[in-house]
């Protein structure tokens, strides 16, 4: 069974706001929750190919993950491959909305044997540690 989920929050900035902010990994810190490092490979924004090493804690577990960059649309979107705690597909989506921006991160993949037993509960955790990170990421923008 694989973990889908697509929180989003309307942040009142423009696309190109939000995305100067969100897309520059400089910032991971400020809006990501369980993140205690990040190290992009390069600095500056992301683009295609970029990789990105960062430090999480995520239920009860501390461990060092990367991302590389797949697919990017400047202003409106980027796709990220995610390799811990599974293999996952992450995609920041922006679109225009009357109050500013539609922000919704997609996270999908398949847990494999040690997290496949508890998958209902996993995407219950990855929607929720989302949808947190998008209340930080409006908090952030709209102060």
């Amino acid at each position: 069974m694989p973990v889908e989920v697509s929180p989003h929050v309307v942040v009142r900035r423009t696309r190109a706001e939000v995305a100067a902010y969100m897309f520059d990994p400089a910032h991971d810190l400020e809006w990501t929750g369980g993140i205690t490092a990040s190290r992009p490979a390069q600095p500056g924004p992301l683009r295609t190919g970029a990789q990105v090493e960062r430090t999480a804690r995520f239920l009860g577990r501390s461990f060092t993950y990367g991302y590389v960059v797949t697919a990017l649309d400047p202003d409106r979107m980027v796709e990220l491959a995610v390799e811990r705690p599974f293999p996952m597909t992450i995609r920041y989506e922006l679109a225009d909305h009357p109050d500013g921006t539609l922000v919704t991160i997609h996270a999908s993949g398949e847990p494999g044997r040690f997290f496949r037993w508890a998958t209902p509960l996993l995407a219950r955790q990855v929607h929720a540690s989302i949808a947190a990170d998008l209340g930080r990421l409006r908090a952030r923008l709209e102060s």
